[in-house]
């Protein structure tokens, strides 16, 4: 069965951009963009919480490095035949610009590190944990451009109108390299753009995430459960449409569907035993009100309480 394809998503020509000896990578702008996004709305949404300023980018300080860090080693330690074996340099398992960040472990090194902050701090997880929620899943939308521009993490053939096209990339000796040459204009295959439709979602997502939290006034770290819950089922179906290597359990289960699966079942669980949690203060202020010169606290972001 034939389908016409009625709209060809083209693949950038090239992720990569050569200034002298500086190598300009897509994929490393991109999540740089969601990580100063994401850093920006958190700060307006706590604040608008009642918390201070600084204590996002005292968290954020160290959330950043750890999460890459912690990304990454889900990434290696979840496709290690990729770093590992005949053929292989375990060299690249370093090389983050190329691409290979695992959210699980972004998020567990991220969210250590955090806690050992307010810990310290002596702050209360659960309002963070609500303001950070949705600019998270907005920072991982952005940074799935940097997959579109690498040309990875797409599905099989598709069979739906529309295609995303993969370019044949080559260097200046014409060898190809499709990590870091440039289109040639060969189209090597016509695929599911499972990037975007984790892109799409995601933003659907943030839009929920933020109409709940407004609505339903939620607290104790429920928004973040909730985005735990709503990012790990779209996951799960999307991680099923891609064709790209990947390890395996039970026999032929990609392993992201897996944890993608207990994830969900555990988010729901915890986002229903905690029914009965209520918004709390996040920090108590002492003096000026929660980032502002003047102690008019949220009414100086121009936001709603709720973010």
């Amino acid at each position: 069965m034939t389908t016409e394809l009625l709209a060809a998503i083209p693949s950038p020509p090239q992720g990569v951009w050569h200034l002298g000896p500086v190598a300009v990578r897509a994929y490393a702008l991109c999540i740089l963009t969601g990580i100063v996004v994401a850093v920006y709305w958190t700060v307006r949404r706590y604040v608008a919480r009642g918390g201070r300023a600084e204590t996002v980018i005292d968290s954020a300080i160290a959330a950043v490095p750890a999460g890459i860090v912690g990304g990454r080693i889900y990434h290696v330690i979840t496709d290690h035949h990729l770093y590992f074996g005949d053929g292989r340099n375990w060299v690249d398992a370093v090389k983050i610009t190329n691409g290979g960040l695992g959210i699980w472990g972004a998020v567990i090194g991220g969210g250590l590190a955090v806690w050992a902050v307010l810990a310290y701090k002596k702050v209360p997880l659960g309002p963070f944990a609500d303001a950070v929620a949705p600019p998270i899943l907005l920072a991982q939308a952005i940074g799935r451009l940097g997959n579109w521009f690498n040309q990875e993490l797409y599905g099989g053939e598709s069979d739906a109108p529309w295609a995303l096209e993969i370019y044949r990339r080559v260097d200046a000796a014409g060898n190809i390299d499709q990590m870091n040459g440039v289109s040639d204009g060969v189209v090597l295959a016509t695929v599911q753009p499972t990037f975007l439709y984790e892109l799409l979602w995601n933003l659907l997502v943030v839009v929920l995430l933020v109409v709940a939290d407004r609505r339903l006034r939620l607290g104790g770290g429920r928004v973040f459960m909730l985005y735990v819950a709503g990012y790990t089922f779209g996951r799960f179906f999307i991680e099923l449409m891609r064709t790209d290597a990947a390890t395996t359990v039970f026999g032929d289960v990609r392993i992201n569907s897996v944890v993608s699966a207990v994830v969900f079942v555990g988010a729901v669980v915890l986002f229903v035993a905690t029914r009965s949690r209520t918004r709390e203060t996040p920090e108590v202020v002492a003096g000026p009100a929660a980032g502002t010169p003047d102690g008019s606290g949220s009414e100086g972001t121009g936001l709603s309480s709720d973010g």
